[in-house]
């Protein structure tokens, strides 16, 4: 059974940081992503990483940064400078396709998890 599991997610103030991790049981995958959705909107990437390659939306703006343990099955984002814009639910995904590259859209994901709630106050 593959479950994927945040944590991490709280209320910080603008200009705050928070780590958010991801664990992931039942199996492993290369390919591993980030999104956000904010009420009344939709979902949208965030960061990305396979391989030890990572991708990252022009929303981050170079401040969040995708990292993996692969010892403890794990993945990581960790948001620095954080804006009220940033304020959504994060979810972790995974791509469980053997072939193609990065994926940017939802659709593109087998697994998600749960969510964390992030909430940036002004």
């Amino acid at each position: 059974q593959v479950q994927l599991v945040e944590s991490g997610g709280g209320l910080v103030q603008a200009g705050g940081s928070l780590r958010l991790s991801c664990v992931v049981s039942g199996r492993t995958f290369e390919k591993m992503g980030w999104f956000r959705q904010a009420p009344g909107k939709e979902r949208e990437f965030v960061a990305a990483i396979s391989s030890s390659r990572t991708y990252y939306g022009d929303v981050v703006k170079g401040r969040f940064t995708i990292s993996k343990d692969s010892a403890k099955n794990t993945v990581h984002l960790q948001m620095n400078s954080l804006k009220p814009e940033a304020t959504a639910v994060y979810y972790c995904a995974a791509d469980s396709s053997r072939y193609g590259g990065y994926r940017t859209s939802p659709s593109g994901y087998d697994y998600w998890g749960q969510g964390t709630q992030v909430t940036v106050s002004s």
